[in-house]
Formats: C-alpha cells, structure tokens, sequence
C-alpha cells in the first residue's frame, strides 16, 4: 500500500456538486485513489453526523475534520501510535481543536442582543427551514443541525459588517461559504497540519495535496503542499484567494476535482 501521498477534500462545491450533493463525476478519480492506496481525508465545515453519513456513501475509512478544523476524528487503531483522544464516540479517537458549540452559541445570542443584527443561527431554526436553506432533505438537514463547535447562520437583509466585527472583538472567528459560521480559534489548516505529522510520524514524508472551492477552505489550502481551487458552478472561481502556486480546475464541482485528482496521479506525483 503506497502511503506517500495524503489527500485533503472540501465537500460542498468541491467533492459534492452544491446543488445535488452528488459526487458521482468524481468516480474515475475516487477509485483511482483507492486502488493506488491513497488516504483520502474529509474536511469539510459539516458535522460529524453528516461526515459519518458520506464516508459510508464514499467507503471512506479515513480519519476526518469536522466543522471547520473543530476536531479531527480518527478511527480507533488506525495509527500504531496512541491517539490522546478527548471524546468518547464509539470507534473513534478524537482530538478537540475547537470551542464547544454550547459556548459559541451563548456568545452568539449575545452579540445579537448587544448589536440588534438580524441573525439567526441554525439553532434557531427547525429541519425544515434549515433543509430549505440549504438544499438538504430532511434526514440530512437533521445532521447538519447536530452542531459540535461552531454555528451557521444567515442575516435577515444584507450582512452586518459590525455583527463580524463584534465576533471578532471577543476573539472569536467567522468564516463564510455557502453560509456564515462562528467559531473559535480553529480552521482547516490546524487540523491539516495535525493531520500530516500523525501520518509521517507513521509512514515517513508525506506530499499532500488539497482541494476546495471557497475562502472558508483557505487555511486547508495554505497547509497543503498542492492546492486545488474547484469551480464555481456558474464558471468562475473565488479570486479574493491569496494563494501562490495555487491551480484552478477548468470544470466545477464534482468534475473539476475529478479533473485535477487524475491529472495529479498521472503527472503530478513523483
């Protein structure tokens, strides 16, 4: 089993297509990762219910990044060395990088009572409006409101600069994608970074190569040795990106990681 290089994937936008959730464009690459011996890590702004539900769909067995770098979960004996874990999910080790969601989430309330935004977090919503917003069913919509550590949310009307500047004033973080978050001092790239000395302390170098679609996806690409910038589906990509040396795929979604996934493999791996 080959172990140098180490795979690191956005899902909405990049892996699965935003509209659909489908990754089936990604296919030909998926499989060419998995017969080469490839790890293939999830690290997306969702929640460990969602991510348990699509490593199934996927046949991943990987360890996997929640919610913006706020833990990594690592399945229990898949490094030789101990994992120091925190938590206590059944056939996994975790390692908490994040604030808990009970304590971004008072914070939350208060900063929409000091500042009057109109705000909602996803706490304030029921599974059917949170399924409308997002696109989800039901079932899915459900998972994505088991929040660990951070808070999505949305403004009623145009965003309110002050609201994220007030986050950042009590020293929490914002991120923006599809949709807003707050949350602590975390993001992709700690979680990266954790990630890749875990697997080096157990295979040697590693080469890793990373993929996303937005700037909620920046720190993960600034940690990685090749970044990937994915589409748009209307065509464009996120120029507000600062990233040297960073490709862009010539396809969205699904088929523009496909596209960059293979093209790698064959030519841009020694």
């Amino acid at each position: 089993m080959r172990q140098n290089l180490l795979v690191f994937t956005d899902l909405d936008g990049s892996l699965l297509d935003p509209v659909s959730y489908s990754f089936a464009a990604a296919v030909p690459a998926l499989e060419l990762l998995r017969a080469q011996g490839f790890a293939l890590v999830l690290c997306s702004s969702k929640t460990r219910a969602e991510m348990m539900l699509y490593r199934q769909r996927l046949g991943n067995s990987h360890p996997f990044i929640v919610e913006n770098g706020g833990a990594v979960y690592v399945p229990s004996g898949y490094f030789a060395t101990p994992i120091v874990s925190d938590g206590t999910v059944p056939g996994f080790d975790r390692i908490t990088l994040g604030t808990p969601h009970a304590e971004i989430r008072r914070q939350f309330v208060a900063l929409r009572a000091q500042t009057g935004a109109r705000v909602r977090g996803f706490t304030d919503m029921d599974i059917a409006e949170i399924a409308a917003l997002t696109g989800l069913d039901t079932e899915q919509a459900a998972l994505a409101r088991q929040r660990e550590f951070d808070e999505p949310f949305v403004f009623d009307g145009p965003v309110d600069a002050g609201f994220l500047q007030a986050i950042k004033n009590i020293g929490l973080n914002w991120t923006e994608g599809r949709l807003h978050h707050i949350l602590g001092q975390h993001d992709k790239g700690r979680a990266v970074r954790l990630l890749k000395t875990l697997y080096e302390l157990e295979h040697g170098p590693m080469t890793t190569l990373g993929l996303g679609d937005g700037a909620n996806d920046l720190p993960m690409l600034r940690a990685v040795d090749h970044a990937v910038l994915v589409r748009r589906p209307d065509g464009l990509a996120d120029a507000s990106l600062p990233l040297a040396g960073l490709t862009t795929t010539h396809q969205p979604g699904p088929a523009g990681w496909n596209e960059a996934v293979l093209d790698f493999l064959c030519h841009g791996h020694d």
